[in-house]
């Protein structure tokens, strides 16, 4: 019986990295417990970790204005209730599961864009709404403007207005 305990054991030693490695995508989101985000009525943009391209650094901002909108903030040069900043970056997924190609022995590669959408106290910069998504995406162009609005749409949907709208 102790044979077998400690079998089980060792293959879920074995197998617990592999399961680590699995990245997980999706959007997920840290909302400040002590925030009324009722009372925000206003935002500014701040720099942050700009995308490189332009277009999509305009893609972002502008999906990002719109959903706030949706919200009932009102856009402000300076001076808004909250600052809203982004980072951006795209990596590359290798899959650990597939098999070796024939040729060079690599794995299946794909793209992968992380965003991360911030809302911040002016004064102290205490972050109070953190959205984050990791997806996978297509080098097609023409299908970066669909995806970066249903990913910044599905992480505004979990803002705690409209989730405390719902209960």
């Amino acid at each position: 019986m102790s044979h077998r305990v400690l079998a089980c054991f060792l293959c879920v030693l074995v197998a617990a990295p592999l399961v680590a490695q699995t990245p997980k995508y999706g959007v997920t989101v840290v909302a400040d417990k002590d925030t009324n985000f009722t009372a925000l009525k206003s935002y500014s943009w701040e720099h942050g970790w700009q995308a490189y391209d332009k277009t999509v650094h305009n893609q972002i901002t502008t999906a990002v204005d719109r959903e706030l909108t949706a919200l009932g903030f009102q856009k402000r040069e300076s001076g808004g209730d909250v600052l809203v900043t982004y980072a951006s970056l795209r990596r590359i997924d290798v899959d650990l599961k597939s098999k070796p190609t024939e040729g060079n022995g690599g794995r299946r590669q794909y793209d992968v864009g992380t965003l991360v959408v911030l809302l911040l106290q002016p004064d102290s910069r205490k972050e109070l709404y953190r959205a984050r998504a990791d997806k996978p995406i297509e080098a097609d162009p023409a299908q970066t403007q669909g995806l970066i609005d249903g990913v910044v749409t599905e992480m505004f949907a979990k803002y705690p207005t409209r989730t405390a709208k719902g209960k």
